[in-house]
């Protein structure tokens, strides 16, 4: 069986679709990946080229939510429906579900919806959303509508997007990463951090707030500037830029803590890989943080700087508290492995292709 998947090198979609990738492989299913926006960074064509039979593709075409207007997604919804044939794709996986509007593709077409403007804007702003939102998510309900099947990584966002555009709720397949095989370095006093800084939804400006307070350095890594023109500084916690995968793993491994302030997450794959790290989290109180993580981190008001900083104090004076907690997360971790998502996405795969012979990970691998 041979899937078409989109994917953009931005953010956690290029994460999850090369460990997908990777866990489809094992299943004996070919996966061509078409790449959108932004071109790969090096670090990022190296981790494709090491899972085997996945083919990528360059394309050059815009995001949806960098598309200038309307008729740009609807040119990329026709190329990314010749690469399908081109291909033969025997099923189509839309990391970006807008370009499923035009219809007309060859083979069933499975949407993931990892975020989107209409909800990021009601987690995040106040008010009617500007035009440029309005006409985005105009076009991301037409292919949300248009899709033989939906996937949410977390059952908060499935429903916050049923709600959204009027749609049953999608299946929820929780995203998987797989735990990396970290150095046995010592724990160091400071705290970490790391995702789309640039992006108001992560709510970096609470955390660095709370940088001002606590009794440890808060390092944050991830790009400041992102490809639609946003841009963040910071004045209390340090910057590090974005870090290749390597790199992240290493200060997961010094960083005792890992903190997130996000206002918005549809599910958050850096969480993850600090809880399989054994950092103790601590989160924002917002759905998908209760839902994947309650009973295994702090949750803390998403707008209260001081609570961070308080909750973060208390972990770094207490090694007892901070290594329970971080036990804690790591076990929770479990649940969301590359195996579990995988399985998830075949029983989906399997219900528009019955003839397919998909298999899954755990039988392919024996």
């Amino acid at each position: 069986m041979r899937v078409l998947m989109t994917a953009d090198a931005v953010g956690g979609v290029w994460t999850y679709a090369l460990d997908l990738a990777g866990g489809l492989a094992q299943a004996g299913v070919r996966t061509t990946l078409a790449v959108l926006g932004p071109a790969p960074s090096r670090d990022q064509t190296r981790a494709a080229e090491a899972i085997p039979g996945l083919e990528v593709i360059e394309t050059g075409l815009p995001l949806d939510w960098t598309a200038e207007e309307p008729a740009e997604i609807l040119e990329v919804a026709a190329a990314i429906r010749g690469l399908a044939r081109g291909v033969r794709a025997d099923l189509i996986h839309l990391n970006s579900p807008a370009f499923a509007a035009l219809g007309g593709f060859s083979a069933p077409v499975v949407g993931a919806c990892h975020s989107c403007l209409a909800t990021w804007w009601s987690a995040v702003k106040d008010g009617p959303m500007p035009e440029d939102f309005r006409w985005r998510t105009q076009a991301l309900w037409q292919g949300l509508h248009a899709c033989d099947a939906l996937v949410a990584p977390s059952r908060a966002f499935a429903e916050e997007t049923a709600r959204t555009y009027d749609l049953l709720v999608p299946h929820v397949v929780w995203n998987g990463r797989a735990p990396a095989a970290a150095p046995r370095i010592e724990r160091e006093a400071m705290v970490f951090t790391s995702g789309r800084l640039w992006d108001e939804g992560k709510n970096v400006a609470v955390l660095d707030r709370a940088a001002g307070r606590i009794s440890a350095p808060l390092y944050a890594a991830g790009p400041l500037s992102g490809p639609n023109g946003a841009a963040v500084s910071l004045e209390q916690a340090r910057p590090l830029g974005r870090l290749g995968a390597a790199e992240v793993t290493d200060w997961l491994a010094r960083a005792p803590i890992f903190a997130s302030s996000a206002l918005y997450e549809p599910f958050g794959l850096g969480v993850l890989e600090a809880a399989q790290a054994g950092c103790a989290l601590v989160l924002s109180d917002i759905p998908t943080f209760r839902e994947l993580w309650d009973g295994a981190a702090i949750l803390v008001d998403p707008r209260d700087p001081a609570g961070f900083a308080e909750a973060i104090d208390r972990l770094l004076g207490d090694v007892s508290l901070r290594a329970a907690l971080g036990r804690k997360a790591r076990t929770r971790a479990t649940l969301y492995s590359v195996e579990a998502m995988t399985s998830g996405m075949l029983d989906v795969y399997r219900r528009l292709t019955p003839s397919a012979n998909l298999q899954p990970r755990r039988e392919a691998a024996a």
